[in-house]
């Protein structure tokens, strides 16, 4: 009879195997996507479509989120900072935080919740009711028309959404340390200059562009590959957010280090 350790090392070895096996297929659906493009920029309409949808529909949350977030970070910074710098240095710290580490990655964690799984409820709606294979049978490809358009929206919209996100995160900073902290706007943003670089901006935007593909590809792909009628499209959302997060966080790290 097989005792814990081996069953954890079995239990271990499949789930090894079965998130190699994924890998190899997320793999070969990217590349599909990356093959249709060509197709898929020929009905740029869509690729509009997708970017009112997933883009500018998610202005209302960012901005609200936006607040909170620049907020929290001038408190938090003030707090943290209060008894080993001057005041006059807060739009510096508040600035470094947002632009390489808070803004892309904070807007990118809240897109997840609503653009990965809009996809793959979207998608694995169409599947169950069999509107995609529906496709198929008249020899139209899905990746063109649905999965390359989805995918172009994301990656275009997110540092779009970011570069708003960190804007409006650094202005509700400025605005509550100075109606609460008492610090002059003309100081806040003197600091902000001081230690800002264009090296922060580049590596906003690059993980903005990388977090924007994860998200679509996740939930492109989950919504895609959905099965099992009602209860599949709501495992396919759940996998396809969890799977949107994980990555958006493991990927951070690999940007950081190569960019840094």
């Amino acid at each position: 009879m097989r005792n814990i350790i081996d069953e954890c090392a079995v239990s271990a070895g499949i789930f090894t195997r079965e998130q190699i096996e994924r890998l190899g297929d997320v793999t070969l659906f990217f590349w599909r996507i990356l093959c249709a493009l060509p197709a898929a920029m020929k009905k740029f309409h869509l690729v509009v479509e997708q970017m009112m949808h997933l883009g500018v529909s998610s202005i209302p949350i960012i901005s609200i989120a936006s607040v909170f977030i620049g907020g929290v970070s001038a408190w938090q910074a003030q707090y943290l900072f209060a008894d080993a710098i001057p005041l006059s240095v807060l739009g510096a710290a508040v600035g470094k935080a947002v632009f390489t580490e808070i803004g892309p990655v904070f807007t990118a964690l809240i897109i997840t919740g609503r653009i990965s799984a809009k996809l793959a409820a979207e998608l694995g709606t169409m599947r169950v009711t069999e509107q995609i294979d529906a496709m198929t049978c008249l020899s139209l490809d899905p990746y063109p028309y649905l999965l390359a358009p989805r995918m172009v929206a994301g990656v275009v919209m997110l540092p779009v959404l970011t570069v708003f996100s960190s804007t409006i995160a650094i202005v509700s900073a400025q605005l509550l340390a100075q109606a609460a902290l008492g610090l002059n706007s003309a100081v806040f943003y003197q600091g902000l200059k001081w230690l800002f670089r264009l090296q922060d901006v580049i590596i906003c935007l690059v993980k903005a562009f990388v977090f924007g593909g994860v998200i679509t590809l996740s939930g492109c792909y989950f919504g895609y590959l959905t099965s099992g009628g009602a209860v599949g499209v709501g495992v396919a959302t759940k996998n396809a957010v969890v799977a949107a997060m994980v990555l958006i966080l493991l990927t951070n790290m690999i940007v950081v280090n190569i960019l840094i």
